[in-house]
């Protein structure tokens, strides 16, 4: 279940805010500009082709360019039995920010999006449906899990993708991991 947990980076063990209200959700990620939302579920084969379930999903992707001036989507996919999954795991787990948005929506699967504000740290579990976009200039990190498995439209303002630019700091590593998250456990 989508989930979001905050926590006070000086007491990263413990959540002191949970919830799985997709309202409350998106109302305190909104407090922070992130955008969050479910769309409709489309009946997709589990191996469709990027190219269907961007058909699938035109009139979304074509609002959400219209609306905020997105050039390119694509589609990217990751299974447990990719050889690089512990690669590509490690690439997101340190905080960092981009010059542009960060817009997620998971077409199946999960991955855990942590949102650096302040002294807090929002841990979202986005699932399936969920939608998130996050600013361009937030300090963030992704989990994806030691056994990632999803499928996520992507969208960009530069054609070229988005980069990186690694903050330094060491937060990402004191709070719990997607192993810990994801299962429900604290």
């Amino acid at each position: 279940m989508t989930t979001l947990r905050i926590f006070d980076q000086s007491q990263p063990e413990t959540a002191h805010t949970v919830t799985e209200n997709p309202a409350e959700i998106s109302k305190l990620l909104a407090h922070h500009g992130v955008r969050f939302e479910q769309w409709p579920t489309r009946d997709l084969p589990a191996d469709a082709a990027p190219e269907d379930i961007l058909q699938a999903y035109d009139d979304e992707v074509a609002t959400l360019k219209a609306e905020c001036g997105f050039m390119t989507a694509d589609v990217v996919s990751l299974n447990p039995d990719n050889p690089q999954k512990d690669a590509f795991r490690q690439k997101f787990l340190d905080e960092h920010i981009h010059s542009e948005d960060e817009v997620r929506f998971f077409v199946r699967g999960q991955g855990l999006f942590y949102l650096h504000f302040g002294n807090e740290v929002f841990a979202v579990l986005c699932q399936k449906n969920d939608l998130i976009s996050v600013p361009d200039g937030t300090r963030h990190w992704f989990d994806m899990g030691p056994e990632p498995e999803f499928t996520c439209i992507r969208l960009f303002t530069n054609p070229e993708g988005w980069v990186a630019d690694f903050t330094g700091e060491d937060i990402a590593g004191r709070l719990p991991r997607y192993e810990a998250l994801a299962g429900g456990a604290e």
